[in-house]
């Protein structure tokens, strides 16, 4: 059985719900990949140190936004916990060095939950969410290698943020078809060449070898999740990317690993 593939995908905010296009493109991408067995989520969203594992059974959702009509407070997404997948990735991540901690009360923020109701919205397949414990790009590439094992036993792994993320910026863009400012354009389109050449290295050091970087991304935490993507898929797989343009101006680019 080949390896279970790994994404990066771009979230959205919980309006995704209400883009039929980038809905319809979710839906589509999950129709083609294999069923897992399980996912697991690292979403920008949760920043926690030493490395956290999130519920192991089936809690409310953290509805971790603020000031959107009511309705979006009302979205559930009960899928089962995964409590093996939460002893394999403790036993493939712990060591002296990096402890694993457990947030047995801590469901799924929107970074995991808003695109798996569109992919999988039987909300039937066990899912995990882990912290990312520091935004180093390397220490994050690394965590990656580690999980790639998991891969094998069909896990999904999905590092779920946004290709290119500047709020305050994106408020000058003319609703969610508005043409892109040019410092997302820019970004956007050398991370798709950095990744259609494999240049990991490249990416890694985003933030000196990117044009307009600290504009593309303020705080890195929405580009941390393809560092784990890449760290668990890149050894078998150029990335390809599955959905792209933009969304208020934000790059939507999202990939596959093999």
């Amino acid at each position: 059985m080949s390896a279970t593939p790994v994404l990066y995908l771009s979230h959205g905010a919980p309006p995704l719900a209400d883009d039929p296009t980038w809905t319809r493109q979710l839906a589509d991408w999950s129709a083609g990949l294999p069923r897992p067995k399980a996912i697991l989520v690292v979403s920008a969203h949760w920043e926690e140190a030493p490395l956290t594992l999130g519920a192991t059974t089936t809690v409310p959702l953290v509805y971790d936004f603020w000031g959107f009509p009511e309705h979006y407070y009302q979205v559930t997404y009960p899928a089962p916990g995964a409590p093996e997948l939460a002893a394999r990735v403790r036993k493939l991540l712990h060591s002296n060095e990096t402890p694993v901690h457990e947030a047995p009360e801590r469901g799924l923020d929107h970074g995991a939950y808003v695109p798996l109701v569109e992919m999988y919205p039987d909300a039937d397949i066990p899912v995990l969410q882990i912290s990312m414990p520091s935004l180093d790009p390397r220490a994050l590439f690394e965590m990656g290698r580690k999980l790639k094992p998991l891969r094998d036993e069909g896990v999904l792994i999905i590092g779920s943020g946004f290709f290119t993320h500047n709020l305050a910026a994106m408020r000058a863009v003319d609703g969610t078809d508005g043409a892109p400012p040019a410092w997302s354009a820019e970004f956007d389109h050398w991370g798709g060449e950095m990744l259609n050449a494999g240049d990991i290295d490249a990416l890694l050091d985003f933030q000196r070898k990117a044009p307009a970087a600290t504009l593309a991304h303020p705080r890195i935490e929405h580009f941390a999740p393809l560092f784990v993507s890449l760290g668990a898929g890149i050894d078998d797989a150029t990335p390809e990317t599955v959905i792209d343009g933009y969304w208020y101006g934000l790059a939507k680019r999202s990939v596959q690993l093999g």
